[in-house]
């Protein structure tokens, strides 16, 4: 009761503050600018929040938290356009949405899987907005409980996905897993430092960021599987008419998203977590609970629904370690508390103390946020659709462009291009081959916390055995939240095995083992280099986990090539996409070779005239445009990206070629 005398007058005041012209006007503001920066892939939260940064110095506190908050709320809704209708993931939250919206949007289902996926965000987003309000007051204590252990125990919670998410090849999902947390190995261990299969490169010290690789494994690997095709996106030509449809769906599965909307908000508190994983998560608790899942990944609209659900209340989840400890619980949280700082505002219990109007009127611009967004991406859902209906020659090229421009700012250097081409051939392999990518996606994402909580986990428990004996180090590493964490894993286990894979309606296209097996093998060489490699590292603790992985993943690869080489007629195993008698002659390397030559135009001319140039030898050659439309397309798409580049504050490729590094076009 003392709790709710404190909160409603709180919440009261708040709404008060919100009502106030210029600060709704503000929260509207950045509302737009959400959607705007949402919808082109790869940029996110953090790039949105860094270009309004400079414009809120200034503002009046109440005004700049509802811009920033504005902004970082509708995000995950409008990056389900590109994810629906292109194929690409908008955001490192969107990623799951993929498997089944861009499906559906083929099939010319793309209204109904927009209108279930904003009914999710905007759920998502209240239910977030409403556990945030509560958590405000009472959730410090369950914050606090949650120790290295039950970190990594969550982290287990989201490895166990892969067995769902494994298609009709548990043992591929293994081993794509291991190869997914071999790569995320690459670079400077976290423990003491060493160097792990860098090669003497200097980039690779770092090793490779999410954005390269969500990109290389799904971005490019769908582009060139639709400029292959040289047709529209949408074989339908528009939405379609199922508006109405996707919203009954939504309430049809009302108990998924609530459920998949509570993980989203419990993945979002645990700082570090975050977008990279939820969705996942979410979609393979979707699968888990429904019976028939043969039509996952190929339009099942409860897989719009579940990950969808999950990304919007995330943002709420993750103000909470933000406004109670002052703890980002992303990157785009981490930009949030500096615009914070800029406001003169310090998050932390001193806030919650003493500025708790205020810190409701955060929960109160994220509920507002959510429902002036969805709004405003139906009304707009038309207009940006039609961009589905134009010729895919027509569009790829400023795709490509957008792209390079946003996996250059990983690192800012030529080698993030390099790396981008290098993961898209990988890419290219595993959907060739259906080796589970979001499987790799998951150990890639997910390796080096597993790496750093359980050295820490080990650390701890190692020397209260030392103090206490047995009972000290196991009552540390199991606790009553470590329990209850272990009991939901187990439960996860046990329904992905319940619920078995149903055979396909459609017999997967199989050929020659001979492809398959290589790839295989390759995958085999690569791990087995990993292991190598560590093995030679002078540190235990850096070399112990990356021969750990790979040791698995190489026993699973060894049981495959064997499987492989004596099964003459394995559909799971020997599938291979090319051998598919509905493709097109047109072959997917022909669509590699222009990336390749994107990224070599860029590092020889630098963006600007690289760009252009590649844009317009695109359209002449690849899309029949004449050369005076194709040089002028090339100049406006290019001079978009040099535009944004300068409104964001963000570097573009310059030329390897002295005389182009420092001219107006080579910057």
């Amino acid at each position: 009761m003392d709790l709710l005398n404190t909160a409603l007058p709180a919440l009261a005041e708040a709404a008060g503050i919100i009502a106030t012209p210029s600060t709704f006007l503000y929260l509207c503001l950045g509302v737009v600018v959400g959607l705007c920066v949402g919808v082109l892939p790869g940029l996110g939260g953090i790039a949105g929040l860094s270009l309004v940064l400079p414009f809120v110095y200034g503002l009046d506190t109440a005004s700049g938290l509802a811009l920033m908050i504005g902004l970082v709320a509708v995000i995950p809704t409008s990056d389900t356009f590109a994810s629906v209708l292109l194929g690409i993931p908008g955001s490192a939250a969107s990623q799951a949405t993929v498997l089944d919206g861009f499906p559906l949007s083929s099939q010319g289902h793309a209204a109904r899987a927009l209108s279930a996926a904003f009914m999710s965000s905007l759920f998502g987003g209240l239910f977030g907005a409403v556990v945030l309000s509560v958590f405000i007051l009472v959730a410090r204590p369950l914050v606090l409980s949650f120790g290295v252990p039950e970190l990594l125990l969550l982290t287990i919670l989201g490895f166990s996905m892969v067995s769902v998410l494994s298609g009709r090849s548990p043992l591929k999902g293994l081993i794509a897993v291991a190869l997914g947390m071999i790569v995320a190995s690459i670079g400077e261990a976290p423990a003491e430092g060493s160097q792990r299969m860098t090669f003497g490169n200097w980039y690779l010290q770092d090793g490779l960021t999410l954005v390269i690789v969500g990109l290389g494994i799904f971005a490019i690997p769908e582009i060139l599987g639709l400029l292959r095709e040289d047709k529209p996106i949408s074989k339908s030509g528009g939405l379609g008419s199922g508006w109405f449809e996707g919203i009954r769906d939504w309430w049809q599965n009302k108990w998924l998203s609530i459920r998949c909307a509570t993980i989203g908000v419990i993945v979002g508190v645990i700082p570090g977590l975050g977008g990279a994983v939820v969705d996942w998560i979410a979609y393979g608790h979707t699968v888990q609970t429904t019976k028939d899942r043969s039509r996952f990944g190929k339009g099942e609209i409860r897989g719009v629904i579940g990950p969808e659900s999950s990304n919007n209340a995330k943002e709420g989840g993750g103000l909470v370690p933000t406004l109670l400890f002052g703890v980002p619980g992303s990157g785009a949280m981490a930009v949030f508390l500096a615009g914070m700082v800029l406001l003169g505002i310090e998050a932390g219990p001193a806030m919650m103390r003493q500025e708790l109007p205020l810190t409701y009127s955060i929960v109160w611009s994220l509920a507002i946020a959510n429902v002036v967004g969805a709004g405003l991406a139906i009304a707009f859902s038309g207009g940006i659709a039609r961009l589905t209906t134009i010729p895919f020659p027509l569009f790829a090229p400023f795709l490509l462009i957008v792209i390079s421009f946003t996996a250059f700012q990983s690192g800012r250097t030529m080698w993030d291009l390099v790396a981008l081409v290098c993961v898209g051939i990988l890419g290219i392999m595993l959907k060739r081959f259906d080796w589970p990518r979001p499987a790799f996606l998951i150990g890639f994402v997910l390796a080096s916390q597993a790496e750093v909580y359980t050295y820490q986990a080990t650390q701890i428990a190692t020397v209260r055995h030392t103090i206490g004996g047995w009972s000290a180090a196991l009552g540390y590493l199991l606790s009553p939240v470590g329990i209850c964490i272990l009991i939901v894993i187990a439960g996860s286990l046990w329904l992905a095995m319940r619920n078995k894979p149903q055979g396909d309606d459609d017999t997967p296209p199989f050929g020659s083992r001979t492809a398959p097996l290589i790839f295989a093998v390759f995958v085999a060489a690569v791990l087995a280099f990993a292991m190598f490699d560590s093995m030679g590292l002078s540190s235990f603790i850096d070399q112990i986990f990356p021969i750990a992985v790979s040791a698995l993943g190489l026993l699973a690869a060894f049981v495959l090539i064997w499987q492989v080489s004596r099964n003459a007629e394995s559909p799971s195993l020997h599938f291979d996409a090319e051998a598919a008698e509905t493709l097109p002659p047109r072959s997917i390397w022909q669509g590699l070779f222009w990336i390749v030559g994107l990224v070599g135009m860029i590092a020889s001319l630098g963006f600007a005239i690289g760009a252009t140039l590649f844009v317009s030898l695109f359209l002449i050659f690849r899309a029949n445009v004449r050369w005076y439309k194709a040089v002028f397309g090339g100049l406006v798409g290019a001079g978009l990206v040099v535009g944004l580049s300068e409104l964001l504050g963000r570097d573009l490729p310059q030329s390897i070629i002295p005389i182009f590094q420092h001219s107006f076009f080579g910057s």
